[in-house]
């Protein structure tokens, strides 16, 4: 979970451009809306997917801030079934921005579809909003059934093999789909513990009393049984969720952390104690930070962050790695989990 990145920033981090045809066929994107029962707007959505030749090529993401992901756009379904990946973003993030996985998982043969979430989502982001964890999995199955529903999208669909990937606030929203309860009181003892956990400074910034938190939306059931594996990066709110709803999770779950101990972000999302719990679970670390999941920063890139007033470490990395080689590491763990799980 994150504080929301500063409104100017918002604007430009969530573009598309057409771009001239490149050599090679990149995977399919299309942009979408989708009807969801327990908001009172529609979701926007972002579909990409095992394309043949067609369509347009665009700039999905690309700003300032962010390279973004080329893709075909609006390009012809490739024929036959495929296994489907429902993705959530993380807090104050976009779903176009991590077009870099969903994009490579595209190629490899998946459909990868996912909403940006009102009220968590850039440049629209609260939390008092963040706060109502069970909005962003009532998205999820939301786009699930619309997608099933589709004509377009069903026949493409393997609905066998239909599984979440989530990062950060997405991970605890993906938890959440695969079973997990939370306890409010939990999360409340957390942040009393914890203050300066990002999460809990977010919280605390506005004004956010837990014990005013609707308990019984909080607590109750998120879990959407159409979905058969999950992959959850850096989840947050690790903390309230119930060792008894982990241990009746009955599909394949495998966690990555990118913190390590000591970190700002270690002891938000540190999964060691939850896989544990977890029956079928697996647990890989991949030391480079929280921030390492966003997308590939633009040359420049920290001087426009500190122009517009920016303080989230958004293009900070640790350890070894540069980004775009925790990117291929991540590509290679994320298919090879869903692989495995089916």
């Amino acid at each position: 979970m994150k504080r929301p990145i500063h409104s100017l920033l918002a604007a430009l981090i969530t573009s598309t451009a057409v771009l001239p045809a490149a050599a090679g066929e990149p995977a399919g994107v299309r942009f979408l809306e989708v009807s969801a029962p327990a908001r009172d707007r529609p979701l926007d959505i972002t579909v990409w997917y095992p394309a043949t030749p067609g369509g347009t090529p665009t700039m999905v993401g690309d700003s300032r801030l962010f390279r973004g992901t080329v893709g075909m756009q609006d390009a012809p379904v490739a024929d036959g079934r495929h296994p489907l990946i429902l993705v959530s973003h993380g807090s104050g993030g976009s779903i176009r921005t991590i077009g870099w996985i969903a994009s490579h998982l595209a190629a490899a043969g998946f459909i990868v579809a996912g909403p940006d979430h009102p009220g968590t989502t850039t440049g629209n982001s609260t939390p008092a909003d963040t706060i109502r964890l069970w909005e962003r999995p009532a998205d999820i199955s939301a786009l699930l059934t619309a997608m099933l529903d589709d004509p377009i999208w069903e026949p493409h669909i393997d609905d066998s093999r239909i599984g979440a990937m989530g990062f950060s606030l997405g991970g605890y929203t993906v938890m959440a789909l695969a079973g997990t309860h939370v306890s409010r009181e939990a999360y409340a003892r957390y942040c009393d513990t914890h203050p300066t956990m990002p999460d809990c400074v977010w919280f605390a910034s506005g004004s956010v009393d837990m014990a005013a938190v609707d308990r019984t939306a909080f607590e109750g059931s998120s879990h959407d049984p159409r979905i058969d594996a999950v992959v959850a990066i850096d989840p947050s709110v690790v903390h309230a969720m119930t060792a008894e709803s982990l241990g009746a999770i009955a599909i394949p779950v495998h966690l990555i952390n990118l913190e390590n101990p000591g970190s700002a972000w270690w002891e938000a999302v540190r999964s060691d104690t939850i896989a544990r719990t977890i029956p079928d679970a697996s647990l890989q670390i991949l030391p480079s930070g929280h921030m390492s999941f966003l997308a590939e920063c633009q040359p420049g890139a920290h001087a426009f962050l500190a122009e517009v007033g920016e303080t989230d470490p958004l293009c900070d990395d640790h350890g070894d790695l540069t980004r775009a080689e925790v990117h291929a590491e991540l590509v290679d763990m994320i298919e090879a989990a869903f692989r495995q799980s089916w």
